[in-house]
């Protein structure tokens, strides 16, 4: 028998954190379950079906509705807030590693463009998008931003590291910042140097024409794993939404299944 998209214990964990239904003075039709909507947009995340294709036996309603859903949903933080919620989780079994984090970015087709879409150098020239991933040592990820395809990842470095939440640990102050980061040569720029300096990050990044990257690839192959993950979300692997409000609340959603699946994996 097929999983479910949405499991009991996943529900039991997102349903707390989803805003309340708005009141309707003047009546109108009862509002979609949120259950319904959950389990919609989820299917859709990991099958990449389009909306108005969801089957009709699943009980979600119409494709539009989890779209306003997901829509809904962004603009009031949720799925943000599911993914520190699970980052606190994690650090507070110690399962994330802060000893070192690693960057990386990947690019995507943007087939109907689009808010944060440009030309894509290494799709001759399409319209395409970029995700910016910032992992730990395990490859979970800490923050995941979406930009247009021209956009060089050391614009966007500063940006990415900041967006790691505080995390809560076992004990003691919640931390943010890892020991050191490792990247590879595309973010050997003087900007990015200076920016880990100021947060009192230790640098390993591979510098152009001096270092070999295949020795920092011994620690920088997870966050390439994990930006694979993202793909095995077949809603990912091209960007369908013309909203990047929508794209991105499918990132934070992903990342945050991720994070989930860590979050499941028996203790050691």
């Amino acid at each position: 028998m097929a999983r479910p998209p949405l499991s009991d214990d996943l529900r039991a964990v997102i349903e707390p954190i989803l805003p309340p239904e708005r009141p309707k003075p003047k009546g109108g039709r009862p509002r979609v379950p949120d259950r319904a909507a959950l389990t919609g947009i989820l299917f859709v995340l990991r099958s990449g079906l389009p909306w108005e294709m969801l089957p009709q036996e699943m009980d979600c309603d119409s494709g539009m509705t989890c779209w306003r859903r997901l829509r809904e949903w962004q603009e009031a933080g949720v799925w943000d807030q599911l993914h520190r919620m699970l980052l606190d989780w994690l650090g507070r079994a110690v399962a994330i590693r802060w000893r070192r984090a690693c960057v990386d970015s990947a690019s995507v087709a943007a087939k109907k463009g689009g808010e944060r879409t440009g030309p894509n150098p290494t799709d001759r020239g399409r319209p395409g998008s970029k995700r910016h991933v910032i992992t730990d040592a395990n490859g979970i990820p800490l923050a995941v931003r979406l930009t247009a395809a021209n956009v060089h990842g050391s614009r966007v470095f500063d940006e990415l590291i900041d967006a790691v939440p505080p995390i809560r640990q076992g004990r003691g102050r919640p931390r943010r910042r890892p020991s050191k980061l490792h990247a590879d040569k595309a973010f050997d720029a003087p900007r990015c140097r200076q920016a880990l300096r100021r947060r009192r990050i230790k640098a390993r990044i591979a510098r152009r024409g001096v270092e070999n990257s295949e020795r920092l690839g011994r620690h920088r192959w997870v966050v390439e794993r994990t930006l694979a993950w993202f793909s095995r979300f077949r809603r990912l692997t091209v960007r369908y939404e013309r909203r990047a409000d929508v794209h991105q609340a499918f990132l934070s959603l992903a990342a945050s299944l991720i994070c989930w699946s860590y979050v499941q994996r028996p203790a050691r």
